[in-house]
């Protein structure tokens, strides 16, 4: 694999769309329950402050994506806030060393990658905390990743995620300094 993170482009939209849906269907991690269509998903991912794509250069596909906006407005809003996504076929897959933003990463995942790199650019967008609101307490891969990367947990509110199969899980908010 030969992984490039790259700013969404209009082209993009039918891979990243896929990709997105697949998560908002599974119903255990983004808090939406409406899939997006090519009009719709173009749109949602041209208005963040930045949409990022994991290209593999050799497969010539998309293989995960990112979006960072403000989690808040006016004295909260340089607080900025994410979600990420993963193609099934390529969750846990190791890169093995790679460069990304000037930063050599050895035995990481497209997740990794990805939260990294959204990192540098919500700094580059000048917001000074990335905060999510809504980890689910049964995402372990995610909490995993997020407590390497010195991410704080902010306590649990108990049963705040509704599953698809109508139950309710806990949620585990987390912020990091940028």
């Amino acid at each position: 694999m030969d992984i490039k993170i790259r700013q969404y482009a209009e082209e993009d939209v039918k891979e990243t769309i896929a990709i997105w849906n697949e998560v908002v269907k599974e119903g255990i991690a983004f808090p939406q329950k409406e899939t997006l269509t090519e009009s719709t998903g173009d749109l949602f991912f041209k208005e963040q402050t930045f949409t990022g794509i994991a290209y593999d250069e050799e497969k010539k596909e998309i293989v995960g994506m990112y979006i960072l906006h403000p989690n808040n407005i006016g004295r909260c809003g340089h607080i900025c806030n994410a979600s990420y996504a993963v193609s099934r076929d390529s969750r846990g897959l190791h890169i093995g060393e790679k460069l990304v933003s000037d930063c050599l990463m050895r035995g990481l995942h497209i997740g990794e990658m990805l939260v990294k790199h959204c990192m540098k650019m919500g700094k580059k967008f000048g917001f000074r905390i990335l905060q999510f609101n809504a980890v689910v307490k049964s995402n372990a891969g995610a909490l995993k990743l997020y407590e390497k990367l010195g991410f704080v947990r902010l306590g649990t509110i108990p049963k705040g995620f509704e599953m698809n199969d109508g139950h309710y899980e806990d949620i585990i908010p987390h912020y990091h300094e940028l």
